[in-house]
């Protein structure tokens, strides 16, 4: 008699880091709950990352039959005897990501989370990257080269657009991260300076520890983080364009969140950021560090009213194609589906 391949029943262990890796996995579970799909997520405290032997291993629940993790997790929380699907959000062994670290984080890096990584990675049924990039270089350090591609979800129900005829009379940008190197975020006052008193930006975010972003401009406001998603998703709404001079990326929520508020978005054209903004059809990608190029991309858009609304209505509608939670929710059940076939 043939066996019939159960529906997924999905468990994450998953350590409670603060970082877009539990807005990740709270809104896959979201996601799958709604597709009638059981999940459920047991928080481990931040000290499991770096020391796991200090936390107590959490028991399997009785009704799981599949398990989901990211490649931080240490191997000593994994079950033996369940299939196990692991995604890699950014390979922080990227040598791009060199200049961007501290030494204290390149030595922790190294000498511990990619001992971490590579058992898991080993010990996986099925890996999983959020983008072609991610994939490439976590191949590139650890030689597994089977990675599924899943981009990001995002809730388009609850990140939608208000679509308006014009842009704000004073062109209103927005930055959503860290302000750090990384991010890019010195080039930010050095592209409001070029662009006036015609421009302003608004920023979410905090300087990263120890980095200092230098003297602000007087069209460009600091907000401080917003912990409220609805307010996040109305100062995108009231936006005109994301600016985001970011450097490298995994793949970036922000971004995803922005076009699906029907935001065009003027961003750096490297990493993972091809896969997710389409070049002069749901924003501009720019060369890295070229301030001008930032600059001229948001005059374009403040210049030419039809070429603003077409970015705005294509960024809403092709996230809403390729980068929904249900569409990141359908191939991951896929997933799940197959490694569960695997160990029956």
């Amino acid at each position: 008699m043939m066996k019939v391949n159960p529906e997924p029943a999905v468990w994450f262990p998953t350590i409670n880091a603060g970082t877009g890796t539990d807005v990740f996995t709270r809104r896959l579970v979201d996601g799958l709950r709604r597709s009638n799909i059981r999940a459920e997520i047991t928080w481990l405290p931040h000290r499991a990352e770096y020391l796991p032997w200090s936390v107590n291993i959490p028991p399997i629940p009785t009704w799981v039959n599949a398990v989901h993790v990211n490649t931080w997790l240490h191997r000593r929380f994994l079950p033996k005897n369940l299939p196990v699907t692991v995604t890699s959000h950014l390979c922080v062994h990227d040598p791009a990501l060199r200049p961007y670290k501290r030494i204290s984080q390149y030595l922790y890096h190294r000498f511990w989370i990619k001992r971490v990584e590579r058992s898991v990675l080993a010990q996986a049924t099925c890996a999983v990257a959020v983008s072609h990039y991610t994939a490439q270089q976590t191949q590139r350090m650890f030689g597994r080269s089977n990675f599924h591609i899943i981009y990001n979800g995002v809730d388009t129900r609850r990140y939608k657009p208000i679509f308006r005829e014009n842009p704000n009379q004073q062109f209103r940008l927005l930055f959503v991260g860290t302000l750090s190197r990384r991010k890019g975020a010195e080039l930010l006052p050095l592209i409001m300076n070029k662009l006036g008193k015609n421009f302003a930006l608004q920023c979410i975010g905090f300087p990263e520890a120890g980095f200092s972003i230098g003297p602000l401009p007087e069209n460009m406001t600091i907000l401080g983080y917003v912990n409220n998603e609805d307010k996040l998703v109305g100062l995108m709404q009231s936006a005109d364009a994301l600016l985001f001079p970011t450097r490298l990326e995994g793949l970036p929520l922000t971004v995803l969140e922005a076009q699906a508020c029907g935001l065009p978005v003027i961003a750096t054209g490297s990493s993972s950021l091809p896969e997710i903004v389409e070049n002069g059809g749901t924003g501009f990608l720019c060369p890295e560090n070229d301030i001008f190029a930032f600059a001229c991309a948001a005059e374009q858009l403040a210049n030419d009213v039809e070429l603003w609304r077409n970015l705005c209505r294509e960024a809403a509608q092709r996230t809403q194609r390729r980068f929904s939670l249900e569409v990141m929710v359908q191939r991951y059940v896929e997933i799940y589906k197959a490694a569960i076939a695997t160990s029956l």
